[in-house]
């Protein structure tokens, strides 16, 4: 128990002792001593106790320290602190917030150390932190414990766990704000040693300051956050997307004709490639549509210009058996950056509702409803579909476009169809609705095509203002 009811009295000396000066001082109804072989340095012991109380510390009834000596010496170390909290967190984190918890904490805990000699390599070191000390199992008595507790890691990997632990920096160091610096040099880099784009640098420093703020606010580690004291700033990016890699709607419609003509596999896929150009939807949305979340026309010749509508509700985004309850590849969740539950109307034009019944006609659906599937009915794998992917833009991109990065990836046909729909004169805030973003990240990441409309909206202004002017 901490109190400020505390007493230091003089050193006194008992002869014929080894250690003659006795300092002796009250904390609450205790009383306490400490011997020392030499006056002075019963006097030097004397001086830091009265300090602690100038500074206004509590003192601990049952040791008798100071609060500031209690806290230092019962300090865990980083390394500890940091698998605790990923165990706490661990029972209602999403999947993908887990990866990115340890994903974080495995770039900052190395920097976090008291020496860097026989440091193990790199690599060793992040996967000994990424995949066993902050991946979480179920210890056999249901218990959520790091997976080396209960798993034995190779050789190597459980080297590297202990020379982390013989050497991280205890959590009480870290009221010098000033060791924070490398961690946060860290995560403003690539493994390669690149620059890191904005979005992954902030990400990762918000899982720093929230470990922080755990170990004030509730572990009671430190008396403040020390990040906010750390004069230092993420070197600048550029999260806008690259347009010139961004296929124009011929090049598009072109891929989405090569993968249907790419083999079985690219022909029953096709209606998802479609999904993600003419719908703008994400990979982990398309592969969660079902029937159900499909209102069609008629399929009749009055009915062939007429629109449907989705309503999206789920997501399957994919991360990892490790990193789930129940071990598999992908996680069933909400829709990205929305409440459980919310829905999001998505209008699709006719070509879009063309593909979907056609799709339906020949596939049918997964037992569940789901349009898309494995071969053996599960969840369509980033492996699978990007495979299908590069198939396609090897058959229509010349050879120095395949090398580069036009279309390099399946998601390019989201930026392609947000792309079109602004280009189109589509209000930004509707686009931004149908695309499941806020305004504020569509400003951020289209910023380029947003400014190239500005002219035409200009012109209107002018042309209503003309108009007004009029006598």
């Amino acid at each position: 128990m901490l109190t400020y009811d505390v007493d230091i009295w003089s050193i006194r000396k008992r002869s014929g002792r080894p250690k003659p000066w006795e300092l002796r001082w009250r904390v609450g109804e205790r009383p306490h001593s400490r011997s020392f072989k030499l006056k002075p340095q019963a006097d030097g012991r004397r001086a830091e106790l009265m300090a602690a109380l100038r500074d206004h510390q509590q003192f601990d009834e049952e040791t008798g320290l100071p609060a500031g000596e209690l806290m230092a010496r019962t300090s865990p170390s980083w390394y500890e602190h940091a698998t605790g909290y990923v165990l706490m967190k661990w029972p209602r984190a999403a999947a993908k917030h887990r990866a990115s918890i340890a994903e974080s904490l495995a770039v900052v805990t190395p920097t976090l150390v008291t020496s860097r000699r026989g440091e193990p390599r790199p690599a060793v070191m992040r996967a000994a932190l990424y995949q066993w000390a902050f991946r979480a199992v179920r210890s056999p008595e249901g218990v959520w414990v790091s997976r080396h507790v209960v798993e034995e890691p190779p050789a190597e990997i459980r080297s590297a766990l202990e020379w982390i632990a013989a050497r991280s920096l205890k959590v009480k160091d870290l009221d010098d704000p000033s060791l924070l610096r490398p961690a946060l040099e860290a995560i403003s880099l690539r493994l390669d040693g690149s620059k890191a784009a904005e979005n992954t640098t902030r990400r990762k420093r918000m899982v720093l300051s929230n470990v922080l703020r755990y170990t004030v606010e509730e572990r009671g580690l430190l008396a403040a956050n020390p990040l906010p004291r750390v004069d230092w700033t993420p070197a600048e990016s550029d999260d806008e997307i690259d347009f010139r890699y961004v296929p124009g709607p011929d090049v598009a419609r072109a891929l989405l004709g090569a993968v249907r003509d790419s083999g079985p596999r690219g022909k029953h896929l096709h209606a998802f490639f479609a999904c993600l150009y003419y719908a703008a939807m994400r990979p982990s949305e398309v592969v969660a549509l079902k029937e159900s979340d499909c209102t069609l026309p008629p399929n009749s010749p009055d009915s062939v210009q007429k629109w449907g509508e989705l309503l999206l509700g789920e997501s399957r985004p994919e991360v990892g058996g490790g990193w789930t309850d129940d071990g598999m590849s992908y996680e069933t969740r909400g829709l990205k950056r929305r409440k459980r539950g919310a829905t999001r109307t998505l209008p699709i034009p006719p070509v879009l509702v063309h593909l979907l019944r056609e799709h339906i006609a020949q596939y049918g659906t997964a037992d569940d409803g789901r349009l898309f599937r494995a071969a053996r009915g599960g969840r369509v794998a980033s492996t699978e579909y990007c495979a299908v992917w590069e198939k396609a833009r090897k058959a229509v991109l010349s050879r120095r476009e395949v090398s580069s990065a036009l279309a390099a990836v399946p998601y390019s046909l989201r930026h392609a169809g947000v792309s079109l729909w602004i280009k189109s004169g589509v209000d930004p805030a509707e686009v931004a609705a149908r695309a499941g973003h806020s305004i504020a990240v569509l400003y951020r990441f289209y910023a380029k095509i947003l400014k190239g409309g500005q002219q035409h909206s200009n012109n209107l202004i002018a042309r209503a203002l003309g108009e007004g002017d009029q006598p």
